[in-house]
């Protein structure tokens, strides 16, 4: 089986930074209960402070679309989306490692 991943690219509403990733750690907290591999990492772009990328491994593919269709992901996406401008969420599969 595939190892997954997700990834996702955020954008935040200048001064909301600091919320957001208060809201990233606790929605991120909370799917290491619903399947997440291991601790999801949040990067802040150096030139831009208001984009971030986010990623995590899983441990499947069916994990990442149980978590997706999870009540759970959806109340947590909504109190995200509160201090987003966009957010593009992806599902990737491990295909070659070094």
């Amino acid at each position: 089986m595939a190892k997954a991943y997700t990834h996702t690219s955020w954008v935040v509403k200048r001064g909301r930074e600091e919320e957001f990733i208060e809201r990233w750690r606790e929605w991120a907290d909370w799917s290491r209960l619903e399947g997440l591999a291991a601790r999801a990492m949040l990067l802040r772009d150096a030139d831009n402070p208001e984009r971030f990328v986010s990623f995590g491994p899983w441990e499947s593919m069916q994990a990442v679309r149980t978590w997706r269709g999870h009540p759970g992901y959806q109340e947590r996406v909504a109190q995200l989306r509160e201090v987003l401008d966009s957010f593009e969420p992806r599902t990737l599969e491990l295909v070659a490692g070094s």
